[in-house]
């Protein structure tokens, strides 16, 4: 019988969810509710009590990694094969239904599957075969045009030709595109769910017996469902099929990715209205947390409603903290870090969450100098991005035109047309002449020489440009003169690519006014009394900085605190949470502010960002961040005045703490750190001349000079020492 142990474990409501006897029921799961458990449980239970056996079922998970723990829970816990089971992602399970079914869905035998990179390389070949122009019409945009359409049920036959901008172009694309995968049997993964969604539709007998074969269908995060996968789902079940959904509304946030939160709505109102069981018991976090999330997320409309509680006390208020610049919010988060596990935190259980990959650098540079080991969970730390890699490689080929290594890496990035033969050429005659790449070029035959001569005209060029401009200068010129601003311009992942250069390009100058070489040029060498070496450029010393920042990636056996985008957060929790960048513009995203409903899914964000923190949760903003280079001013988010004040403990962190919170130091008094509270451009208060703007500030130490232009004095140059700035 059925391991009464797991039943006793559940509370009323997971107990409800897991023995309903039939009919289509909806589990709203908040977070920390128990959802997995449940869902399980519920699988358990019918093949236990023999409801079901597992060849009846049909179970959805949104990954394979939880498709596979799903399976060896089943084999272990009831000791049954799974072979017969249909468990899987939907492209998984669809895939499974159109290999057995091919010849229905007008597919050969040996039907192959194009991934993401293989399926922008069909639509690339289209291109050059019917001299289609890419700057009318972007391959990555033809490539997102398409599978939009698909997963909305849309073929080529069915949209409208419109003789507009680049539509006219697009249709043609997906006309072209369509035909040729079916010449060639080619099905890539929209294609998947959209050919398994008609097979059902057309053809009666096939539908009616998966009908009959699926009587429980199960799906885990149904609130991150497409309109194609809903549609799929409802053709798949029959009259005496039963839909068990678990999900959670508020924490919809893949819209980007054609999430669809009102299939949530749609099924309650069509197939559960009478069975809507609500997970409501938090067993992660403590009270304040669960509190704040409640009052943020009611704030959204249309929402099917739940209020998250918890029985194991309410915890620490959460912390907020105003920084004057995201300078000093690396530095308090920092500082804090090891206040934490001096006093006992494990430093595995500490993450700091942010909106957009680029905002990893600056915590990034604050961890590397308290000597905090970290990891960027779900991505690559900031130095080892590839965009980051291949400016650097262009920055070591100007300082060093005889770095192999840099060399390999740019000499056809972006792709100019250098094939491999030309390459193997070269490289031989660099091993048997035991000389540089690039002093090879003079003994290539001319047959190759052409494509390889370019580029090195391109680092040539680049180096005597190093000479007239300052650092700042030169990575921007680097990016249109190599064409990897075109390039990355014209790839899918290309917006957040240019994130991270834009914080490069912001690393940059902070480097330059941090080593009082602002307004030098880039590849002269001078005396820099910071460091008491001679023969250093602004370049060089970047570089070595840039490497530095790199480090060792060998922590592999290290605690290590967790550095990830909110996106990449969800499923996980941790002790303690830094959410950063609370700023108008940030968080919420602007590209949010003039989308359609794109607060609310930015809200749903925060929801999920603050429902991962169990014991202690803190919140930062800063009114001064510096980006792609230049200071902006900023508003705290409005997500801060959504959450109930009674939950908030609000500090500044130049500022004494409460003693009820973390005993944060205040900086050091140290001439440098005092150096670091300021930045061009930054609004500051003199006690004799009144406001003003920092125009520039020179030199390190006790012999820093600040320029500010102030409102009624006009431009003054101070001592730093002894300005007392507020």
């Amino acid at each position: 019988m059925f391991h009464n142990k797991l039943l006793n474990s559940l509370n009323n409501e997971q107990y409800k969810a897991v023995t309903i006897k039939s009919g289509h029921t909806l589990v709203l799961a908040g977070a920390g509710s128990g959802k997995t458990k449940v869902l399980t449980t519920r699988i358990f239970w019918l093949i236990d009590t023999l409801q079901a056996i597992q060849s009846d079922m049909f179970i959805v998970t949104f990954t394979n990694k939880a498709a596979k723990e799903l399976v060896m829970r089943l084999s272990k816990s009831l000791y049954i094969s799974t072979k017969d089971t249909w468990i899987g992602t939907f492209h998984g399970l669809c895939h499974k239904m159109l290999r057995i079914n091919y010849a229905f869905a007008d597919l050969p035998s040996s039907f192959q599957i194009l991934d993401v990179s293989d399926q922008l390389s069909v639509i690339k070949k289209i291109y050059k075969d019917s001299n289609i122009d890419d700057k009318i019409c972007n391959p990555k945009d033809a490539q997102r045009f398409i599978n939009l359409q698909k997963e909305n049920g849309i073929r080529c036959k069915d949209l409208i030709f419109i003789n507009k901008n680049s539509y006219k172009y697009l249709c043609e694309i997906y006309s072209i595109y369509e035909q040729k995968c079916k010449n060639e049997g080619l099905v890539d993964f929209s294609e998947l769910l959209l050919k398994s969604y008609e097979l059902l539709k057309n053809n009666q007998n096939i539908r009616e017996f998966y009908n009959q074969k699926f009587k429980h269908i199960l799906i885990d995060e149904f609130q991150d469902t497409n309109k194609l996968q809903y549609s799929f789902i409802k053709l798949l079940s029959g009259k005496k099929s039963s839909i068990f959904a678990v999900g959670d509304d508020d924490q919809s946030i893949y819209a980007f990715r054609g999430a669809n939160v009102g299939n949530m709505t749609d099924f309650e109102n069509n197939f559960a209205k009478k069975q809507v069981i609500r997970l409501e018991q938090n067993y992660r976090s403590l009270g304040y947390i669960l509190n704040a999330a409640n009052s943020l997320i009611e704030h959204n409309e249309d929402r099917l409603g739940k209020k998250l509680w918890t029985d194991q006390g309410d915890g620490e208020k959460i912390h907020v903290i105003e920084n004057k610049n995201d300078t000093l919010e690396a530095q308090y988060i920092s500082n804090e870090i090891l206040h934490l596990v001096k006093n006992g935190t494990d430093m595995s259980n500490i993450a700091i969450l942010y909106r957009s990959n680029a905002q990893s650098r600056i915590f990034e540079h604050a961890l590397f100098l308290a000597n905090i080991p970290y990891k960027v969970y779900g991505g690559l730390r900031f130095f080892e991005r590839q965009e980051i890699k291949h400016i650097l490689a262009y920055l070591k080929l100007i300082a060093n035109k005889n770095d192999n290594i840099s060399w390999l890496r740019v000499v056809n990035f972006p792709p100019r047309g250098i094939g491999s033969k030309t390459l193997e050429i070269q490289a031989s005659i660099v091993e048997e002449k035991n000389i540089s790449f690039y002093e090879s070029i003079n003994y290539i035959d001319n047959k190759y020489k052409n494509a390889i001569k370019k580029f090195s005209n391109i680092i040539d060029y680049l180096f005597e440009y190093s000479k007239k401009v300052n650092l700042v200068t030169l990575i921007e010129k680097v990016l249109e003169y190599s064409g990897l601003n075109d390039y990355y311009n014209n790839t899918r992942d290309g917006n957040n690519r240019l994130e991270n250069i834009s914080e490069l390009i912001t690393a940059a100058k902070t480097f330059s006014i941090e080593e009082n070489c602002e307004n030098l040029p880039a590849g002269i060498n001078y005396h820099n009394d910071n460091y008491n070496e001679i023969n250093q450029t602004p370049l060089l010393l970047f570089l070595s900085y840039a490497s530095l920042e790199a480090g060792s990636s060998d922590n592999d056996n290290q605690k290590l605190v967790q550095m990830m985008t909110v996106h990449a957060a969800k499923g996980l929790e941790f002790d303690t949470v830094f959410i950063t960048g609370l700023e108008e513009g940030l968080f919420p995203h602007e590209n949010s502010i003039n989308e359609k409903n794109g607060i609310a899914e930015e809200r749903r964000l925060m929801y999920v960002a603050i429902t991962r923190a169990r014991k202690k949760l803190y919140i930062t903003y800063s009114k001064n961040r510096m980006l792609n280079g230049q200071i902006r001013h900023f508003l705290k988010s409005r997500f801060l005045s959504e959450i109930k004040n009674i939950n908030l403990h609000f500090h500044n962190f130049n500022h004494q703490f409460n003693e009820n919170c973390s005993n944060t130091k205040k900086i050091a008094p140290t001439f440098n750190n005092t150096r670091n509270l300021y930045n061009i451009g930054q609004q500051v208060k003199h006690f004799k001349f009144g406001k003003g703007i920092i125009l520039n500030i020179i030199g390190n130490g006790k012999n820093t000079k600040i320029i500010i232009k102030f409102d009624n004095f006009g431009i003054k140059e101070l001592l730093l020492e002894f300005a007392k700035l507020e």
